[in-house]
C-alpha cells in the first residue's frame, strides 16, 4: 500500500516534467514565426534566446524565492506563468506579443525545472532512488520534446484550419495540458519539505555554495553535460552533410540522437534502481568517450550513425545523475543547490558557439574535439568526486 500511495503521488509530479518539455517546442515554432512575419535569421534567432536565457538569469533566483514560497507552491507559480504565456497572443496577435508569449514560457519553464527536480525528493524518502526518479522525469520529458512538432501541427490542422499562419493556436492545447498539470498537483496533498532557516536563504548565499569543490564541481558537470547535448544536436546532421553529401535526409541522425536518448534514459531509470548512481556516470561515460572517439575516426555511414546514437544513449542519465549527486551532497541547501545546477543549464548556449569556431577552423573534426574535451571534463567528475559513505546513498 505505501508503493501504491507513493506511486500515487509521484504521477502528478511527473506529469510536470511533461510541461517542462514544451520549451522545446520553440525550434520547430521558430520557422513559423520568421515565416509569418517575415523576419531575417538574426531576428528569428531571438526566439530560442527568449526561451532559454531565463535559465541564467532565473536559476540562482528561483532556488532562494522557493526556500520562502514551498516546493510544491513554487512549481504551481511557474506554470502559472506559463498559462498566462499561452494565452496572450490569442488575445491580441502580433509580433510583440509572441515575443511576451516565448519570454514567459522561458521564465515559466526555468523556475519549474529548479522547483519541480527538488519536488521529487518530497514524495521519495529512499535517495538511492532519487537518480532513477529524476531519469523517470526525464524520460518523460523527452517524451513532451518528441510530440512537441505534433501539437504544433494540432494547432494548425485542428485549430486553425490548416492555415500555417495560425501557429500559434498550439498555444491553448499546451496551456490546457498545463492547467491539468496544476490542478491535479494543486489537489495532491505532497509531503512539504523542512523550512529553511534564514542563513544561506539569499542570493549571495547561494552563490557561495560554488565554494564547496563537490557542488563547484557538479556545477560544471551541468554545464558541460548540457553543452554535449545541444552540441550533438547541432554537428549531428553536419556530419553527415559534411562527410557523406548527405541532402535533406540528414535530419535522420539528429533524430536517431533524440530517439537513442529517450531510451537510454527509460533504460537507466529501471537499472539505477539496482546500480549505484555513481557506478552508472562511470558506465555511462566511458562509453560516451568511447563512442566520440569511433565518430571522430569512422569513415562510414553506419558507422557515424551508430556512434552519434551511442554518445545519446550513453549520456542520457548524466543530467539527473549529477544532479542527484549535488543535492545528496548538500542536503540541507537543496532548494539553493537546485537554482545553481539549473543555472548551469546556460552551459548549452556557451558550448555550441565554441564549437562553431571550433568547426570553423578545423572542421567536423574540431567540433567533435570540442564535445570530446567537455566529455573528458565529466570523466573527471565521474571518477574525482569521493563517493560519501553512507548507506543506500546515490553517490556511492
Amino acid at each position: 500500500m505505501k508503493k501504491e500511495k507513493t506511486l500515487l503521488l509521484a504521477l502528478p509530479v511527473l506529469l510536470g516534467f511533461f510541461v517542462m518539455g514544451f520549451c522545446d517546442i520553440v525550434g520547430r515554432a521558430s520557422d513559423y514565426v520568421q515565416e509569418a512575419f517575415g523576419w531575417s535569421n538574426a531576428v528569428t534567432g531571438l526566439v530560442p534566446s527568449m526561451v532559454f536565457i531565463w535559465f541564467l538569469l532565473l536559476g540562482v533566483p528561483a532556488g532562494v524565492a522557493m526556500n520562502r514560497w514551498g516546493r510544491k507552491n513554487t512549481v504551481l507559480v511557474s506554470m502559472a506563468i506559463t498559462i498566462v504565456g499561452m494565452i496572450i497572443p490569442l488575445l491580441l496577435y502580433n509580433s510583440a506579443t509572441c515575443m511576451v508569449a516565448f519570454a514567459l514560457l522561458g521564465i515559466g519553464n526555468a523556475i519549474l525545472q529548479v522547483s519541480l527536480n527538488p519536488l521529487v525528493k518530497n514524495v521519495l524518502t529512499n535517495e538511492r532512488l532519487l537518480a532513477s526518479a529524476l531519469t523517470a522525469g526525464q524520460v518523460v520529458k523527452a517524451v513532451s520534446s518528441f510530440v512537441g512538432p505534433y501539437i504544433l501541427l494540432l494547432g494548425v490542422n485542428a485549430l486553425g484550419g490548416g492555415d500555417a499562419g495560425r501557429w500559434y493556436y498550439c498555444f491553448p492545447i499546451m496551456g490546457a495540458i498545463t492547467l491539468l498539470s496544476a490542478a491535479w498537483l494543486a489537489a495532491t496533498p505532497l509531503p512539504r519539505e523542512e523550512r529553511a532557516g534564514k542563513d544561506g536563504t539569499s542570493l549571495a548565499g547561494s552563490l557561495a555554495l560554488l565554494g564547496d569543490r563537490t557542488i563547484l564541481v557538479l556545477f560544471l558537470g551541468i554545464f558541460f553535460v548540457v553543452g554535449v547535448d545541444v552540441a550533438m544536436n547541432f554537428i549531428s546532421s553536419k556530419v553527415m552533410i559534411t562527410r557523406f553529401a548527405w541532402g535533406k535526409e540528414a535530419d535522420i541522425a539528429p533524430q536517431l540522437y533524440f530517439i537513442a536518448r529517450t531510451a537510454g534514459a527509460l533504460l537507466g531509470a529501471f537499472l539505477m534502481t539496482r546500480v549505484a548512481g555513481r557506478v552508472y556516470f562511470k558506465w555511462s561515460i566511458a562509453t560516451a568517450i568511447a563512442a566520440l572517439l569511433l565518430l571522430a575516426l569512422g569513415k562510414g555511414e553506419t558507422t557515424s550513425l551508430a556512434a552519434i546514437a551511442a554518445v545519446g544513449f550513453s549520456c542520457s542519465c548524466i543530467f539527473s545523475i549529477i544532479y542527484a549527486m549535488a543535492v545528496t551532497a548538500r542536503p540541507d541547501k537543496t532548494n539553493e543547490v537546485s537554482g545553481l545546477m539549473i543555472t548551469a543549464i546556460a552551459g548549452g548556449a556557451v558550448v555550441t558557439p565554441v564549437l562553431g569556431l571550433a568547426m570553423d577552423a578545423a572542421g567536423i573534426e574540431g567540433g567533435i574535439a570540442v564535445i570530446l574535451a567537455c566529455a573528458c571534463y565529466l570523466a573527471w567528475c565521474a571518477f574525482g568526486i569521493p563517493a560519501r559513505k553512507r548507506e543506500g546513498d546515490v553517490l556511492a
